[in-house]
């Protein structure tokens, strides 16, 4: 059993998070806060504006009066829909200042989902830009709640407007460690997404816990390749260099221009899924450039390829590539680097040591609620079931979704105040012998068969063995408990032949380990469906529904 999560240290007499931009701005004014891209020279090198921390402050009291002039009001939900870098940024810290609560929806999840998340949320300001207002007219039964749209551009606000001197901005909003702060959506790539309720006091447990367990320094200098992650670096004092990437198409960044961007801005921390820092790192592999300057790289999203783990020590000569774990509801939760990891293992992803302060349990898998820890069923060392965990970074519920809420949360019964509400990480694993924790997969992407469970990861890095395989999935054929393993490879096969032959080799493959031994059935697909977010984890159960439609290859082996 983990040791019990350490109390939370007192709080401030405020807990709002925006008063750690203000603290920064006050111990480092002049260092740069945030550079956002704006052309490339000749010579290559990229041309940013640059704001300092104080220039950042500043910002932020300008989009705050916007706010109180359009009529803003505490605890107001309010649907952000705008760019990266510095829209994002000055327009959450401005509706943290305020005290309103801002509701960010991942557009890449598909306009369906996106519709159905700004209902359920029901917004009564849109801070966005022109094509989040042509939207919100457009499809105005999702927007229904709305009373106040505030138009939201990449423009200096502070220095285009009112050039003599500024009024006193209004003090920020005191507020409490658990108050609502923000509704951050799930990204949905198991199910429907969700709203986490995100308190003050969440957020800054968060940003302490990242700041001690890697490290992380004030005057560091950050490239987030996932534009949420963004939002912590003021509370961190890191500058955010603002990548050329698109985020509704990760997949399509350039890896030369964030190498550009790293070496020119000496960048010393970047996040990202392992998708895209496979695309950076086998670039300068194959350049044979490294990147001195890089303390860290954090990699999360999808479990990191052993390819990756080894091909860090290569372009990282003075650093390490992590891979925290957690979910949108507690981050972080534990966390691995290159120097410990064995890419040999077939048992799972291991996801290394929980940070301090959050306390990881192993549970029996069931697909039913569970009201209290009295309920569940706690494993041994070991043994495979559900992660739980519970902590400061631990969010307690779901917006307006008492099923999810009901489905994802329990009760702690230890007397642990706050901190006793468990989580249900919807993921399968074990801990080792060395309290360390192992990833196996989702839990409703779990096969289970008439011959036991089956889970994704230690079955898939069976098979990503062979030379020919990147991407592949386990699936499931039928219902459960009587599932027919198989397995769908990404890949662009000529005939049937082909595909035949590349069945034998993996079933061979397979029949090397007890248990991948009863896969026999292949399926070969071009490319995958991916999340948009880290454009890293595979949507398996809707391989497993197309699977019923297409033609699986049948391996027999001769004993």
């Amino acid at each position: 059993m983990s040791a019990a999560a350490q109390p939370v240290s007192a709080q401030p007499a405020s807990a709002n998070i925006a008063r750690h931009l203000a603290e920064m701005a006050a111990a480092q004014p002049d260092r740069p806060a945030l550079k956002i891209p704006r052309a490339t020279r000749r010579n290559g090198d990229i041309d940013y504006l640059s704001l300092s921390f104080a220039e950042l402050a500043v910002e932020v009291d300008a989009w705050s009066e916007r706010l109180h002039r359009a009529g803003v009001r505490r605890g107001d939900r309010t649907l952000v829909m705008v760019r990266q870098g510095l829209p994002l940024i000055a327009g959450a810290f401005a509706l943290f200042r305020v005290g309103a609560v801002p509701v960010i929806v991942d557009p890449g999840m598909g306009l369906k989902a996106f519709l159905r998340c700004v209902a359920q949320s029901q917004p009564r300001v849109l801070l966005g830009i022109p094509l989040a207002q042509l939207v919100s007219r457009v499809a105005r039964r999702a927007f229904r709640t709305l009373e106040v749209r505030i138009p939201a551009s990449g423009r200096l606000t502070a220095r285009l407007h009112g050039g003599g001197p500024r009024p006193k901005p209004a003090p920020a909003a005191v507020t409490t460690a658990d108050e609502l702060a923000a509704i951050l959506f799930t990204s949905g790539s198991t199910g429907a997404p969700k709203g986490v309720c995100y308190e003050h006091g969440v957020f800054d447990a968060q940003i302490r816990s990242i700041r001690d367990t890697y490290g992380i320094e004030p005057g560091e200098i950050d490239l987030p390749l996932l534009p949420i992650f963004a939002l912590f670096n003021p509370a961190l004092g890191m500058t955010t260099i603002v990548p050329q990437i698109d985020p509704r198409k990760p997949a399509a960044l350039d890896p030369a221009a964030i190498v550009r961007a790293i070496q020119q801005e000496r960048v010393t921390n970047s996040f990202g899924s392992p998708t895209l820092w496979q695309k950076i790192g086998a670039h300068c592999i194959a350049q044979q450039i490294q990147l001195p300057s890089l303390r860290r790289v954090l990699c999360a999203g999808a479990p990191v390829p052993a390819a990756l783990w080894t091909g860090a020590r290569r372009f990282l000569p003075n650093g390490a590539l992590h891979s925290p774990y957690g979910a949108t509801e507690a981050l972080p939760v534990a966390s691995v680097s290159d120097r410990d990891i064995a890419p040999s293992e077939v048992r799972g992803a291991c996801v290394g040591h929980p940070v301090a302060a959050v306390d990881v349990r192993i549970i029996a898998i069931t697909d039913a609620p569970i009201a209290t820890w009295s309920a569940a069923t706690e494993l041994p060392a070991g043994e495979v079931g559900e992660i739980v965990v519970r902590g400061a970074v631990v969010t307690k519920t779901y917006d307006a979704n008492p099923v999810a809420t009901a489905a994802a949360k329990i009760a702690g019964e230890d007397g642990a105040g706050a901190s006793a509400v468990w989580h249900r990480m919807g993921d399968c694993g074990f801990r080792d012998a060395e309290n360390r924790l192992w990833f196996c997969g989702r839990k409703v992407e779990r096969v289970e068969t008439a011959l036991g469970r089956l889970f994704t990861e230690p079955c898939e890095q069976v098979f990503r063995q062979h030379p020919r395989v990147g991407r592949c999935a386990l699936i499931g054929l039928g219902a459960r408990p009587a599932q027919r393993p198989a397995l769908v490879v990404e890949a662009n096969l000529k005939d049937s032949a082909a595909c035949r032959q590349f069945a034998r080799e993996l079933a061979t493959l397979g029949a090397q380990h007890p248990h991948t031994q009863s896969i026999r059935t292949f399926y070969f697909r071009p490319h995958f469906p991916l999340d948009v977010r880290h454009n890293a984890k595979i949507h398996r159960l809707a391989l497993a529904r197309w699977a019923t439609s297409v033609r699986g290859f049948e391996i027999e082996l001769k004993r």
